[in-house]
């Protein structure tokens, strides 16, 4: 695997930590783009060894922390979905060139992928949602949660990922209040593939029955693991995982583009 650091100026001024990782004697058959959980990073353990793994298939890997996470410069309570869907669109168009692109999106960042799908255009390739958590700022929080948030309040919660007790800033939720897309039909007609536990207590399996019935493609599958939680991080999650992603570009020819 080739590995190399690389650092992306947001429009923001913020600078973005990243990797870009590719396979090591060959051009990459795909690219796959991380949108990591809320508060994650793209140095958590589960991210790295997949994208070791992706990178032995074939499958050119962009991990990057967005801004106020892990490495990359500003404040966590400054960020949006907004913000971050932008950035990973400002860091496809800067590192990859010409070619699609498959997008891989673990709880929030699954809405993450969403919007970065909607995007993205005629680039997508495919998405990979973990336990996708689209709307979460409707379902997620009871009446009184959102009372407070509508006020401008900021909320923390008991969490066993990331910050304990999690916070949610007021201008994040009022951010993604207006990027809902449950009720809606999603005009992303690419190959979908949906990952979910059937023990996850955070983000319910339903969800995913919900996004497939709202997406537009005709080409959605739904996995459920037997006694998976919201982490799936079990070795036979990570495998089915990458069956998934293996399966979804056997068919893509490799590009011919090297990234800039």
């Amino acid at each position: 695997m080739r590995s190399q650091k690389v650092e992306f100026t947001n429009h923001n001024g913020y600078k973005l930590s990243a990797r870009l990782e590719l396979p090591i004697d060959s051009h990459p058959v795909a690219y796959a783009i991380f949108a990591h959980v809320f508060t994650g990073n793209k140095s958590l353990s589960a991210t790295r060894h997949i994208s070791r793994a992706l990178s032995l298939s074939g499958i050119g890997v962009l991990r990057f922390d967005f801004t106020g996470l892990g490495q990359s410069e500003g404040d966590f309570a400054n960020g949006s979905l907004s913000i971050w869907r932008d950035e990973v669109v400002e860091l496809i168009a800067a590192q990859i060139s010409g070619d699609r692109v498959i997008v891989i999106g673990s709880s929030m960042g699954g809405w993450l992928m969403l919007l970065v799908g909607l995007a993205l255009g005629e680039k997508l390739a495919g998405l990979v949602g973990i336990a996708p958590a689209p709307d979460f700022s409707d379902w997620g929080f009871d009446d009184a949660q959102k009372a407070h948030l509508r006020s401008g309040k900021t909320i923390f919660e008991e969490s066993e990922y990331g910050y304990d007790p999690m916070p949610t800033h007021a201008k994040f939720w009022h951010d993604a209040e207006r990027l809902r897309l449950l009720d809606t039909a999603i005009a992303i007609n690419c190959p979908v593939r949906l990952l979910h536990g059937q023990e996850d207590v955070v983000v319910p399996p339903d969800i995913s029955l919900r996004l497939a019935a709202a997406l537009a493609s005709d080409d959605v599958q739904i996995t459920l693991s037997k006694g998976g939680d919201h982490r799936l991080s079990r070795p036979a999650d990570i495998a089915l995982l990458l069956n998934t992603l293996s399966a979804l570009t056997t068919s893509e020819k490799p590009v011919s583009s090297e990234t800039k």
